[in-house]
Formats: structure tokens, C-alpha cells, sequence
């Protein structure tokens, strides 16, 4: 007869586990990505954001939404672009510090991303990640030609 197996040992279900995981992490990255189109869509059409995309955006986000908003109306996001093309974002936090993100793999340089998104795992991303998110979405956000040699120094400065 054989052994039975430990619970919470069954490959079986680790693997479907693992399934789920990725592919609720898929989904939300989906359903997040659906409403910055349409908020980049209503703020193109109105020059607002309406109250259903600011709920949906709020049942997603939760608090660091309202931060990231007041980092747009202060115009603290600015992208950097260097002539080889590279381009990274910068956001001036709310204590004045700036900060460097990396939007396509959803990096930034601040304690908060650290902490909130990589350690505990407890938000999808910081204020400031965010904040470029919603930014560019609307059509507000700064630019700035900058060396290649600048972009370079700003990535190698980041942790």
C-alpha cells in the first residue's frame, strides 16, 4: 500500500496554487491596464476623470490613490529622455525628494516600494509609480531631454 502523502505536500495542488497565483496577478495586471484606457480615454474626451472610473480606480489602488492624484495636481511627474531613445520617469515625492521609476517593470527607487510592494506584498504599487500611471494617462506629464550619460548615472544610482 502506499504511503500517504503529507497534507500540504501534494504536488498537485502546489502546482494548481501556483496557477492561481499567476493568473489572478495576470488578471488584476489586465483589469488595471483596462482603466488607464479608460481614464486616458474620458480625460481626452472631458478633461476630467468621471466619479466611476475614480471609484473603480480606488476599489484598486485603496490609499495610495489620493496620494498619487495630489502628486498629478502638483505636476511632480516628469519624464527624462535621452537621445539613444532610454527614458525613466522622475517624481518629486511629497517631502520634496525625487524619486526615479521605472514604469514598464513597475520599479521605483522610493522606501515604500521596498516595503508595500515587494516585502509585504500589500499594494501593486507605490504612490509614485502611480502617479506616472495616471500622469501619462491623462496627458500631463512633464518632459525633459536630458544625455545619455544622465539616464545612465540616474539607473546606476538606483537600488
Amino acid at each position: 500500500m502506499a504511503a500517504a502523502s503529507k497534507p500540504g505536500n501534494d504536488p498537485m495542488l502546489i502546482n494548481n496554487a501556483d496557477f492561481c497565483v499567476k493568473h489572478n496577478a495576470q488578471l488584476i495586471a489586465a483589469v488595471i491596464e483596462q482603466l488607464f484606457e479608460e481614464l486616458k480615454y474620458s480625460f481626452k474626451e472631458t478633461g476630467k476623470v468621471s466619479d466611476d472610473i475614480l471609484a473603480a480606480l480606488n476599489n484598486v489602488f485603496d490609499a495610495t490613490l489620493v496620494p498619487a492624484l495630489d502628486l498629478v495636481d502638483n505636476c511632480s511627474v516628469t519624464v527624462l529622455t535621452c537621445p539613444a531613445g532610454r527614458h525613466v520617469y522622475q517624481v518629486i515625492g511629497s517631502s520634496g525628494t525625487p524619486y526615479t521609476c521605472l514604469v514598464s517593470c513597475q520599479y521605483c527607487s522610493c522606501p515604500a516600494y521596498r516595503f508595500s510592494v515587494l516585502k509585504k506584498e500589500d499594494h501593486v504599487m507605490c504612490k509614485h509609480v502611480l502617479a506616472v500611471k495616471l500622469s501619462n494617462a491623462m496627458g500631463v506629464t512633464k518632459e525633459l531631454q536630458v544625455t545619455d550619460a544622465e539616464i545612465g548615472r540616474m539607473i546606476s544610482q538606483m537600488e
